[in-house]
């Protein structure tokens, strides 16, 4: 039966708070791990590459005043820190006068911390769904904690980050790639992603019909589902379940870090107390009315969020719609938008070392293994997702070209393997040399594609690959410094 009753959302609200908090303290686990050897003081892109190349108004950080290894340490543990306390619903066991300006603090504080690390991340924080992460946290500010329900108007904000983080992803694979529109994507899609994941190729080795079907539900899903987003109950609830269903099966077959999560999360908005209740054994308790204060804020907010909507869907609404695009330097309306066009073909730098000091035909290579990218055939693709592993996305995309030409922190990646640099190589799964300093260095493009069932029952290996050439040919410390001035 269609409600067209008034619905209370305090049990959304809480389940969404916990579980945004998640991944807030995913983000900030990486960033504590990965961001200063990737973009530090000593980082493969410098952190004072950033500082000089752009302004505080700009790109605003807290790094672009304190451009330290310290302080960034300082802000990605506090960021842990308050994502648990966010995560254990700190502010709902206030005292209901403190609760919704405490809650309102911290997810203030989380949103302005992650901030500074997108803004400062440079290449390494290019992906959408670090502008989405921002966009959704910021909205989190003002749905209010405690005994008092959110502002709906909210609740309706985060189903507009939603539709446009769908249907932008669905509008940008019609326009783009032939493969969408022919319901092939699927052939190519599980072998050619950035990091697929254990049940990846048994998914690619499904029949060619389960495919077509497969193409056909995404567009379903992406262009026609989300309308229902703002429909009454239940049918909202049966859009947000459908997405789930669907965002829950990229996840089971792909390695897209939390972006998949946190469309997730941003779907249980389109549910309401009455649905979660009927769907689990727990009861919202009789809400109050949020703090006059807290429904003008969002009044106020969301006149700003549709003003600021208008670049954003002009983007989604054009013929040259550009995907993952932020149109303010807060990131708080952006457009969305993945997997445009589908490659046909997978490549992977192999990255090797040698300690001979001449290199000749017998030169023993050993080679780098990542956590997440394929380079060992017979190794059985991994699940990393959530978890984001930045350089082994980044190599997916350098991969793609024939030269690390417009791979700026390739060079300094090699320069830390002969220097053995203690920060980079804690971003590999497996050192070759232990911590010793190799002489040499150098990366090797290889085309790789899944073995065919018959392929791994002989072989027992996940991949066949081909040599393509060199992306990097041999090179010592020295030579990087006559050859990139490192």
């Amino acid at each position: 039966m269609v409600e067209w009753l008034p619905e209370s959302y305090w049990l959304v609200r809480f389940l969404f708070q916990r579980s945004l908090a998640v991944i807030y303290l995913l983000a900030f686990l990486v960033a504590a791990t990965q961001f200063r050897p990737l973009a530090g003081e000593s980082g493969l892109l410098p952190i004072s590459q950033y500082v000089e190349r752009s302004s505080f108004r700009e790109r605003p950080s807290l790094f672009y005043y304190y451009p330290s290894d310290r302080v960034i340490g300082i802000a990605a543990w506090s960021g842990v820190a308050l994502s648990a306390v966010a995560l254990a619903a700190g502010p709902y066991w206030l005292p209901a006068p403190y609760a919704v300006p405490a809650s309102m603090a911290l997810w203030l504080v989380l949103w302005g911390l992650y901030l500074s690390f997108v803004n400062a991340g440079q290449t390494f924080y290019g992906y959408g769904w670090e502008s989405m992460l921002l966009e959704t946290g910021f909205l989190a500010v003002f749905l209010g904690a405690g005994p008092s329900g959110p502002p709906v108007a909210v609740v309706w904000l985060i189903k507009w980050v939603l539709f446009r983080n769908m249907f932008g992803a669905g509008l940008i694979k019609m326009r783009g790639d032939d493969v969408w529109r022919n319901l092939t994507a699927m052939d190519y899609h599980y072998e050619t992603q950035p990091i697929p994941n254990p049940l990846s190729w048994y998914v690619h080795h499904l029949p060619d019909r389960f495919h077509r079907v497969e193409v056909l539900g995404n567009h379903v899903v992406e262009l026609a589902v989300p309308f229902l987003y703002f429909a009454p109950q239940p049918w909202a609830s049966v859009a947000g379940a459908a997405t789930i269903g669907f965002q829950g099966w990229l996840m089971l077959t792909g390695n897209f870090s939390w972006l998949n999560a946190l469309t997730i999360v941003q779907a249980i908005a389109a549910f309401s107390d009455g649905v979660l209740a009927s769907l689990a054994p727990v009861s919202a308790p009789t809400a109050a009315d949020p703090p006059l204060y807290l429904q003008v804020l969002a009044i106020v907010l969301a006149v700003v969020v549709l003003a600021r909507s208008v670049r954003p869907v002009g983007n989604m609404l054009s013929e040259t719609q550009v995907m993952n695009t932020s149109f303010d330097p807060l990131s708080l309306v952006n457009t969305y938008g993945a997997f445009g066009s589908i490659t046909r073909d997978r490549y992977e730098l192999v990255v090797q070392g040698t300690t001979d000091e001449t290199i000749t035909e017998d030169t023993e290579w050993r080679t780098y293994e990542f956590e997440g990218k394929p380079t060992d055939p017979t190794q059985r693709p991994r699940q990393v997702a959530p978890y984001h592993h930045r350089l082994d996305w980044q190599l997916w995309f350098a991969a793609m070209r024939r030269s690390p030409r417009r791979s700026p922190w390739f060079p300094a990646f090699l320069e830390r393997l002969l220097s053995a640099d203690e920060a980079t190589l804690s971003l590999l799964a497996e050192d070759p040399f232990s911590g010793t300093t190799p002489e040499h260095v150098r990366a090797v493009r290889y085309r790789y594609r899944f073995t065919t069932p018959e392929e791994r029952r002989e072989t027992g290996e996940w991949w066949s690959r081909e040599r393509v050439g060199a992306y990097v040919n041999p090179v010592s410390a020295d030579d990087l410094r006559l050859r990139w001035g490192r």
